[in-house]
């Protein structure tokens, strides 16, 4: 099933130019992973502290292409400039989890946000990442199998911090796109695990 995530080719391509002026600079993946975490706990702690103010609501879209950026970019770091580490591989793999919580359990202090639905969306998400790492240990590939993987997450958070921030979203709506995400996460959880399986 098609994914967000099939476009990162793409994306990579773009940000080739940037990955090699920071190799030039001596940038390491972990600083970027790290430069990530941080901006992630910025404005997830934003919107919590906030209870959802407009302003913290609009800069999420950007919060999320700026920290998709980021990722490609230490993966790209690790790979094309022989930076690979294990230390790295696993500090990638649990930041991206630390991230998610992050950015995504502040929009359960949103009034007439659905408190239980944001929850369950997050814990979804820790299993989506889970089923992936399995299935590299228990078949050699790391699963990024869709409908609701990482840049899929990023993108409905994204899209409905943009709607609430503008005042476009009609009561009930982040709930039920919630739960529809949910359910997808569930779905993702599956598909990951059965093919790590036969992989």
């Amino acid at each position: 099933m098609a994914t967000i995530y099939d476009l990162k080719p793409a994306f990579q391509n773009l940000l080739r130019p940037t990955v090699q002026n920071l190799a030039r600079l001596g940038a390491t993946p972990n600083q970027i992973t790290y430069a990530a975490l941080a901006l992630s706990f910025i404005a997830g702690g934003a919107v919590a502290l906030t209870h959802g103010a407009l302003w913290t609501l609009l800069s999420i879209p950007a919060v999320m292409f700026v920290r998709m950026a980021l990722n490609a970019i230490d993966g790209m770091l690790a790979k094309e400039h022989d930076m690979k580490s294990d230390a790295g591989a696993m500090l990638n793999e649990m930041s991206d989890v630390l991230s998610d919580a992050a950015l995504y359990l502040p929009f359960a202090l949103i009034g007439g946000v659905s408190a239980l639905w944001v929850v369950l969306f997050v814990i979804m998400a820790i299993l989506t990442e889970m089923a992936g790492v399995l299935g590299a240990l228990i078949g050699g590939v790391r699963r990024y199998d869709g409908p609701m993987g990482k840049s899929d997450r990023a993108f409905v958070i994204g899209a409905l911090s943009l709607a609430l921030g503008l005042g476009v979203l009609p009561d009930g709506w982040f709930d039920a796109i919630m739960i529809i995400a949910t359910l997808m996460g569930g779905w993702t959880v599956l598909r990951r695990s059965v093919r790590g399986l036969k992989s």
